[in-house]
C-alpha cells in the first residue's frame, strides 16, 4: 500500500535546491561586476582609438578598397598640330599600359591568384614571362604593407590588344570557376595614356619637333615652342568612404590642350622636301641644302625645310651607315673634352688624352647626344653663313632710301677696287676680272657687279651703313615662334669695327654672318612696299572643343624702304631673272624675280662655297618668296660655286608652289612645256596615311579656325614714276652677262673679320 509523502519534507527539499548557498551568490555577483567593468574599459579604450584614428584608418581602408575598385590618373589629350588647310600634322593617340598588382595577385599562400595570372601574360602575349615573375618572387618576399601595388609591365598596347586580353581573363576565370578551382586571374589591370603620333613621319620635322615619350615636354619645334598651350590638365578618379563607410569616387575630368593650326601649307611642304631630297640624291648633292617659302604679305611661313631630316615618331634613332660607331667616338671625344674643361676650372685635354678620364661607353654616349643634336637642328633658324650677292639688294636699297645714289646712278668698274691702310694693298676683285664697265643701280644688280656696291657702300659711309642692317634685321633676332634661333648680333659689325676694307665686302655678303630666316624677312620687306611682317608658324589657336582662342594675325615690326624703293627693286629683280644672274629661276608665264648668292667660306683657300638663290612671283603682286641655301655642293674646288644648283631648287619649287596656290600665269604659256601635271590640284589633300573619312575629320577639325589665307590691309600709293610693273606691266630688258662667270669676286683671307665659316659659327 502506497503511502503520501510528508509535505514538509518536500517543501523543505524543494527550498534547497532553488536557493543557491550565499557564498556562491556572492561569487556570481563579484564575477559579473569583474567582467561588465572590463566590457566597460574595452568599449572605452575601442572608443579612444577609433576616435583617435579614425582618419588614419580610414586612409588604411580607403587604400585597401580602392586598390581593388581603382583610383586612376585620367590622362589629358596632347593638342593636335595642323598644317592651314587642317591636314593633322601631329596627333595624340590613346594607348593603353598593363599594370600589375602585386599585392593582390601575391594575396594567398596557396599562389592561387599568382600562378593563373602569370600565365595568362605568358599564354595571351607568347613569351616568357621570366621578368614578372622574378619581380612578383621579389615582392611575395616582402610584408604586406611593402608590397606594391602599381608596376608597369607592357607598355602602349592598342585598344585591340586590351580588349582581346581582357575578354581572355574572362574566360579564363570562368573556366576555372566551371572546374571547381580557386585559380583565378587578379592583380592585372589596364591604365590609359597618350602616345604622340606623327602621320607623316619625317614631314616638316624640322617645324614640328617632337615630344619626350611621355608626351609630357616638346623637344624641338612647335612643339617645344607651344608646349605650355598643347599639353592640357590630367584629370583624376578619387575614392573616399562616406558617413556610411561605403567606397564613393569623384571625378575630375581631364582637360584637354589646345590644338595648333600652323601657317604651313601640306602641299608646298611636301614639294619642298622631295626637290631638297632629289637634289641630295639624284643631282650633285651637298653638305646641307635648305629651303624656306614665306608669304611676304604676312610673314607666315608656308615651308621649311632642309636635307637634315628625321622620323618623329623614331627621332633618337641614327642612321648607322651616316652615323657609325668610329664617328660616334670622334663626336664623343669632342664634347668629352668640352665636359673636361667645363668641370675643372677651364684646364684642356687632348684627344689621346680623354680615354684616360672618360670610358668608350660615355663617348659613345656623349657622341649619339651630338649627333641627335646635328639631326635635330634646323639650319634655317640655327645656322650662320655668309650670304654672297643675296644681300646687294639691301645695299642698294639703303643707298636709295638715303638719297646717296638713285636709280640711274652710274659707277664704273674696272674689275676690282684697290684699298690700303698704308702698310697693306688689298685688291677686291669682282668676279669679272676684266670689268663690267659703266652700270646704273638696275645692272648692277642683273650683273651681280661687286664694285658697283663696294662704291655704294663708300658713299653711304659706315654709319649709313651699319644703319641699314639693323633695319633689315641682320644682327638682331627675328623672334620666329621657334626654339633655337641663332643669335648674329656678335657676327656683325658695329660703326666703331667696320673699317673700309669690311665696309667693302660687307656690301656685297661677305665678313658678316646672317641666318636664313633673317634674309628671308628681310627680303619680303624690301619686295612688299616695306612692311617688315614678324616671321611665325602658327596661324591659330583652338581650344579642346575646337574654338578659336588666339587669332595670330601678322605683327608689323617696322618699315624698312619706301614703296618707291620697294618698286625699283621688284622691277631690278625681275630683269635679273629675265636677263642677269638669276636665268635659270625663269617660269614659263610667270613673272619671277630674284637674286643668286655665291659666298666663299673660311678659310678662303679651301675654296668652298655657299651658293643661294631668293626669289618671287609674280613681281606685279608678290605672294610667294621662296629662298635656297647649298652649303658645300659634293664637288671641288670652283666647281661648287655656281649659284645655279641653287636657284634650279628654287624654280621647281616656285613652279609647283603657284600651282598649288592656284595664282594664274600672267603671259601666255605652254601647259606641257611647264606646268607641273602630276601636282594635286586642291589645297589640304589627302595625306598617304589619312583615309577620306579622317579628311573630313580634318576638315571639320579646322574648328571654325583654318581660314583664308590673311590678306594685307595695308595699301601704298604707287608713284607715278615707278617702273611699269607696277602698273601691271613688265617690260623685259636683256643686259648682256656672262653667264659662266661666277657670282662673286675674290676675297682676301688677310681681310679683318669677325666672321667665320658655318661650321665654326653655327649656333649649338
Amino acid at each position: 500500500m502506497k503511502t503520501s509523502p510528508n509535505p514538509e519534507a518536500e517543501q523543505r527539499r524543494r527550498r534547497q535546491t532553488k536557493i543557491l548557498p550565499f557564498y556562491m551568490q556572492e561569487k556570481l555577483i563579484i564575477g559579473f561586476c569583474f567582467f561588465l567593468i572590463l566590457f566597460l574599459l574595452l568599449t572605452f579604450a575601442l572608443f579612444q582609438i577609433v576616435r583617435n584614428n579614425n582618419e588614419a584608418f580610414n586612409r588604411k581602408v580607403l587604400r585597401q578598397r580602392q586598390t581593388q575598385y581603382g583610383s586612376k590618373v585620367l590622362p589629358a589629350k596632347r593638342g593636335d598640330i595642323m598644317d592651314r588647310n587642317g591636314t593633322i600634322l601631329a596627333t595624340s593617340q590613346k594607348v593603353y599600359n598593363l599594370i600589375v598588382d602585386a599585392r593582390t595577385m601575391t594575396s594567398y599562400q596557396d599562389k592561387r591568384y599568382e600562378e593563373a595570372s602569370l600565365k595568362a601574360v605568358e599564354e595571351f602575349f607568347k613569351e616568357d614571362a621570366g621578368e614578372l615573375r622574378a619581380y612578383i618572387a621579389k615582392q611575395d618576399a616582402l610584408p604586406d604593407g611593402k608590397k606594391s601595388a602599381y608596376y608597369k609591365y607592357k607598355k602602349r598596347l592598342s585598344y585591340e590588344e586590351r580588349t582581346a586580353f581582357l575578354d581572355y581573363i574572362d574566360e579564363q576565370n570562368k573556366q576555372y570557376k566551371k572546374d571547381g578551382k580557386k585559380d583565378r586571374i587578379k592583380g592585372l589591370d589596364f591604365e590609359e595614356e597618350y602616345r604622340r603620333y606623327y602621320p607623316y613621319k619625317n614631314l616638316a620635322c624640322n617645324i614640328i619637333g617632337f615630344t619626350t615619350d611621355d608626351g609630357e615636354s616638346g623637344q624641338a619645334g612647335v612643339e617645344q615652342f607651344y608646349n605650355k598651350s598643347l599639353i592640357g590638365t590630367n584629370g583624376r578618379t578619387y575614392g573616399y568612404l562616406d558617413s556610411d563607410t561605403k567606397l564613393q569616387s569623384v571625378i575630375r575630368e581631364a582637360t584637354d590642350g589646345n590644338s595648333l593650326v600652323t601657317t604651313i601649307n601640306y602641299n608646298i611642304q611636301r614639294t619642298v622636301e622631295k626637290y631638297l631630297q632629289e637634289w641630295q640624291t639624284q643631282d650633285v648633292g651637298s653638305k646641307v641644302a635648305s629651303a624656306i617659302v614665306m608669304d611676304p604679305k604676312t610673314g607666315e611661313i608656308l615651308a621649311m625645310a632642309s636635307t637634315k631630316q628625321y622620323d618623329l615618331n623614331e627621332p633618337r634613332k641614327l642612321d648607322e651607315t651616316e652615323y657609325p660607331e668610329s664617328l660616334l667616338l670622334e663626336l664623343g671625344k669632342k664634347e668629352a673634352q668640352i665636359v673636361y674643361k667645363r668641370e675643372h676650372e677651364n684646364k684642356s685635354i687632348s684627344t689621346d688624352e680623354v680615354g684616360q678620364y672618360f670610358t668608350q661607353e660615355e663617348l659613345l654616349s656623349y657622341g649619339r647626344q651630338a649627333a641627335w643634336n646635328e639631326v635635330w637642328r634646323n639650319p634655317v633658324i640655327s645656322d650662320t653663313y655668309e650670304p654672297g650677292s643675296t644681300v646687294k639688294p639691301f645695299t642698294i636699297a639703303g643707298a636709295l632710301e638715303e638719297s646717296v645714289i638713285k636709280p640711274k646712278t652710274t659707277f664704273t668698274c674696272d674689275g676690282k677696287v684697290t684699298l690700303s691702310d698704308g702698310v697693306h694693298t688689298w685688291n677686291i676683285r669682282c668676279h669679272k676680272r676684266d670689268g663690267h664697265g659703266t652700270l646704273d643701280a638696275e645692272q648692277a644688280l642683273m650683273q651681280s657687279c661687286n664694285v658697283y656696291m663696294m662704291n655704294t657702300a663708300f658713299a653711304e659711309g659706315a654709319e649709313t651703313f651699319v644703319k641699314y642692317q639693323h633695319v633689315f634685321g641682320f644682327g638682331d633676332k627675328t623672334t620666329v615662334d621657334l626654339p633655337g634661333e641663332a643669335d648674329t648680333a656678335s657676327l656683325v659689325y658695329t660703326v666703331d669695327t667696320l673699317g673700309k676694307t669690311t665696309l667693302a665686302t660687307n656690301s656685297f655678303g661677305q665678313n658678316f654672318n646672317v641666318t636664313m630666316i633673317q634674309m628671308a624677312s628681310a627680303f619680303c620687306s624690301v619686295i612688299n612696299g616695306g612692311s617688315y611682317y614678324r616671321p611665325h608658324v602658327v596661324k591659330q589657336i583652338l581650344n579642346a572643343n575646337g574654338t578659336v582662342i588666339k587669332d595670330v594675325q601678322p605683327e608689323l615690326m617696322r618699315v624698312t624702304v619706301s614703296e618707291d624703293t620697294s618698286a625699283f627693286l621688284r622691277e631690278a629683280l625681275f630683269q635679273t631673272v629675265e636677263g642677269g644672274t638669276g636665268k635659270p629661276a625663269q617660269i614659263q608665264g610667270y613673272h619671277v624675280g630674284g637674286k643668286t648668292g655665291t659666298a666663299q667660306k673660311l678659310p678662303r683657300s679651301a675654296k668652298n662655297y655657299l651658293v643661294s638663290f631668293c626669289g618671287f612671283a609674280p613681281v606685279e603682286d608678290p605672294q610667294l618668296l621662296v629662298y635656297v641655301v647649298v652649303d658645300t655642293p659634293n664637288l671641288e674646288g670652283e666647281a661648287q660655286s655656281s649659284a645655279s644648283f641653287a636657284t634650279k631648287i628654287e624654280q621647281k619649287i616656285m613652279n609647283d608652289a603657284l600651282q598649288f596656290l592656284n595664282i594664274q600665269p600672267q603671259g601666255e604659256t605652254d601647259p606641257n612645256a611647264s606646268l607641273n601635271k602630276d601636282l594635286q590640284s586642291e589645297e589640304g589633300i589627302l595625306g598617304e596615311n589619312q583615309s577620306k573619312e579622317e579628311d573630313e575629320n580634318a576638315e571639320n577639325g579646322k574648328k571654325e579656325g583654318a581660314s583664308e589665307k590673311l590678306e594685307n590691309n595695308s595699301s601704298a600709293k604707287k608713284d607715278s614714276s615707278a617702273s611699269d610693273a607696277q602698273e601691271g606691266k613688265v617690260v623685259k630688258r636683256s643686259v648682256d652677262t656672262d653667264e659662266k662667270a661666277e657670282d662673286e669676286g675674290e676675297v682676301p683671307d688677310e681681310l679683318p673679320s669677325t666672321s667665320e665659316s658655318t661650321e665654326s659659327t653655327s649656333v649649338r
